[in-house]
């Protein structure tokens, strides 16, 4: 799963305020889901964060910062600037992808980086870790566009669970399937918790929008169009959080009742560690990949035949491919069939205009033949 952040710092300048002597400031770049935020920082800036880890989670970040020259100074030293730019870069690289989430989650950090509300960072093994929760979050979704960045996120955790469920099933001993378990359904809570603080700001919004003064105003406002559309974002992504849910009870019962009944066939470690095609299935239920057609169906189901019932899964591949490459045959005949109907088609189109053309030519012949017979009827009676 690709990280819900990316940063780096690629590249370095020199400011030059004019009250003060120039310095070096650092671009460091987040690559967000949908977007790219860039900030500049100051080597100072990064020993004040360095500072506040410490102090907010009383141990040091994985890696060190890059140590400060008392002789040197980085503007107008392009060796020294590049040296201590990826030093930087490996200093907040380590904190984005070290196992531990205390860095990420603590308010210093967020505030560094200016994350925007909802953000959220990943861990080295691609869990999603929130960040610190503020006042505003605590009271609720306070925007239409804080309502998308908290959708965002549902989205990835629901993403995320999937990714762990599918883990699970093929997991091969009881300890992974347990850990997987719990994960799953760590983000499953998460995701129901963001389902809860959309659904009370989509209804603050909708008071808003009709004119309510308890809401926050004309430039929370949406139109029922857009409410409408939210409204059905949010009941698609709640089935899919209940159809996992399902799943992960499932897949638990299932190996609760496989260790107890293991025997000869399956050792405890692997007992119910495959899920069937229904919970696969579920997987997928109310995702656009899950919301298949269901038609009417008449009758049972296939029988076997004469040329099936002998046949091992080997044999039936080798006779679908079989049937297929048939058909593929037979498709190429019609082609060449219905290429040769296309130029008799032509054909046909071209012999009609020229017989066209000739009638046009009979027509006009006919026509002045009719004249002179005219006048000759004319001249007959006057002889008379």
């Amino acid at each position: 799963m690709a990280p819900a952040l990316a940063i780096s710092i690629p590249s370095a300048s020199t400011a030059t305020p004019a009250e003060s002597k120039p310095f070096t400031q650092y671009h460091v770049v987040l690559q967000l889901p949908l977007r790219k935020h860039e900030i500049k920082k100051r080597y100072t800036d990064f020993t004040n964060l360095h500072d506040a880890l410490v102090s907010q989670t009383n141990q040091a970040p994985p890696a060190p910062l890059p140590p400060k020259s008392w002789l040197r100074r980085t503007v107008n030293n392009e060796s020294l600037t590049e040296e201590r730019r990826q030093g930087l870069e490996k200093y907040l690289k380590s904190i984005v992808e070290a196992d531990d989430a205390r860095w990420r989650s603590s308010s210093a950090w967020r505030s560094f980086l200016n994350l925007p509300s909802g953000t959220s960072t990943l861990s080295s093994n691609g869990s999603l870790v929130g960040g610190s929760t503020s006042g505003k979050q605590q009271q609720g979704i306070a925007d239409p566009n804080q309502w998308l960045d908290v959708h965002r996120d549902l989205k990835t955790q629901i993403q995320t669970a999937r990714q762990q469920l599918k883990q699970r099933e093929a997991a091969m001993t009881a300890q992974q399937q347990h850990s997987l378990a719990a994960e799953a359904k760590a983000s499953l809570v998460r995701a129901a918790t963001s389902i809860a603080q959309l659904d009370d700001g989509l209804r603050r919004i909708s008071s808003a929008s009709q004119g309510d003064e308890a809401g926050w105003g004309g430039s929370s406002k949406l139109g029922e169009g857009e409410i409408r559309r939210r409204r059905d974002l949010l009941g698609a992504a709640r089935k899919e959080v209940e159809g996992l849910e399902g799943v992960l009870r499932s897949q638990a019962s299932k190996s609760a009742a496989g260790t107890s009944s293991s025997g000869a066939a399956a050792s405890p470690q692997t007992a119910g560690a495959v899920a069937s095609t229904g919970d696969k299935d579920a997987l997928w239920r109310g995702t656009s990949a899950g919301q298949k057609p269901k038609g009417r169906v008449l009758g049972g189901p296939l029988k076997e035949t004469e040329r099936t019932r002998e046949l091992d899964n080997t044999g039936l591949l080798q006779q679908q491919q079989q049937i297929m490459e048939e058909q593929e045959e037979d498709v190429l005949t019609l082609g060449k069939t219905v290429a040769k109907l296309k130029d008799m088609g032509i054909l046909i189109h071209e012999e009609l205009e020229v017989q066209n053309a000739m009638l046009g030519m009979v027509e006009e012949d006919a026509g002045r033949v009719q004249g002179k017979i005219d006048v000759a009827r004319s001249r007959i009676k006057k002889i008379r």
